[in-house]
């Protein structure tokens, strides 16, 4: 039996810079955006939980405290 073989095809949010991977090709890649940057956009339709968006933003938190300790 064969091995079925994905092509895997990585792309970067033209917005805060994450780099993604998806297995189907997208016909307009400069389009792309992640999910955050997406509800940073669009604020009015964040339906999250919000014990999800204070994870989201305790670890933004941590991200920027750990950036400014590196520098």
């Amino acid at each position: 039996m064969k091995k079925k073989i994905k092509k895997i095809y990585k792309y970067e949010c033209t917005i805060t810079g994450e780099t993604f991977k998806t297995t189907a090709e997208a016909k307009h890649p400069d389009e792309l955006t992640t999910v955050a940057a997406y509800y940073q956009l669009h604020p009015e339709n964040d339906d999250r939980p919000l014990e999800v968006k204070l994870k989201l933003k305790a670890k933004e938190e941590e991200e920027a405290a750990f950036k400014a300790l590196t520098e």
